[in-house]
């Protein structure tokens, strides 16, 4: 190390250039301004960014909304009143999407899974016609023996306690106080007819059972609800998830808009709408929790 240190100290000292360095300053400057001009023009130009660039951009964002909508989560608004007090008309949740998807297999305890218990409020496909969305809560679990007695529910011959029920009398139909009805000329006129026929044939000592991979649902607003008691159990694969929280909710209309003759009526009800939208949101229950 000493010689090696030597030896570049005796080739500083026999380099006249060096000396020109130490002593003047002026070849210094002029060698680093040349580096840096070297550095500068060896430096790659910037890339600019094309149109395809945004393309392929914008379509990772589409796929990865598509993949969140499919799987995770989902939008959805509250069009009826059969879940009130739960959930109000003009209401609009985020619903988990995931929370439900477990198959059976041996990892899905290592996954956010979890089996649908009673009491879980649901959105599904509607099992007729042509498949709307609806909510209600999970009364009835494969295997379940359900009935109705005088509006209360019975499940394994136990009464269930349910807070989130409410019942109106102004809207109270008969049909709704016994269930299964005790007589066949008391099935109403409003179901559909293959649910007629399983509770002309499928209940036993007035109980209905639920069948395997079913689940028989109500709503809480039991006078105001299209649900198994009208047209009979929801299959399993049609359940999409459950409710996580209200994002937004806002009062319906007072009066129901007519619909605009000119394109300058439209402009019009669009300002006017945006205006009082405000005024018609129930800011307290925004990110309210729905259970």
């Amino acid at each position: 190390m000493a010689e090696d240190f030597r030896a570049s100290q005796n080739e500083a000292n026999q380099d006249p250039l060096g000396q020109n360095d130490v002593s003047h300053g002026m070849p210094v400057q002029a060698a680093a301004s040349e580096a840096a001009s070297n550095s500068a023009s060896a430096a790659p130009p910037k890339k600019e960014v094309t149109t395809e660039d945004y393309v392929q951009s914008l379509l990772v964002t589409i796929i990865l909304a598509l993949f969140a909508t499919t799987f995770v989560v989902q939008a959805f608004k509250i069009p009826s009143a059969s879940m009130v007090p739960a959930l109000l008309v003009g209401d609009h949740l985020l619903v988990n999407k995931f929370i439900f998807a477990g198959t059976g297999t041996w990892y899905d305890r290592l996954l956010p899974y979890r089996a649908i218990r009673r009491g879980d409020i649901i959105i599904f496909k509607y099992p007729y016609e042509n498949h709307p969305y609806y909510v209600k809560r999970v009364i009835g679990l494969p295997g379940d023996r359900v009935h109705i007695v005088d509006q209360r529910v019975y499940v394994n011959g136990v009464k269930l306690k349910e807070p989130y029920a409410i019942h109106d009398p102004t809207h109270a139909d008969p049909y709704m106080f016994d269930f299964p009805p005790k007589d066949l000329y008391l099935i109403s006129a409003e179901i559909t007819p293959e649910w007629a026929n399983v509770l002309r044939h499928d209940v036993h000592n007035g109980d209905l059972l639920v069948p395997p991979d079913h689940y028989f649902v109500l709503g809480d607003n039991r006078d105001n609800s299209s649900d198994s008691r009208y047209w009979g159990f929801v299959p399993r694969d049609a359940i999409v998830g459950s409710p996580l929280f209200v994002y937004w909710s806002v009062r319906p209309p007072q009066q129901e808009q007519q619909p605009a003759t000119s394109l300058g009526q439209d402009f019009e009800d669009l300002g006017r709408t945006l205006l009082r939208l405000p005024l018609r949101t129930r800011w307290t229950r925004t990110f309210h929790e729905v259970h």
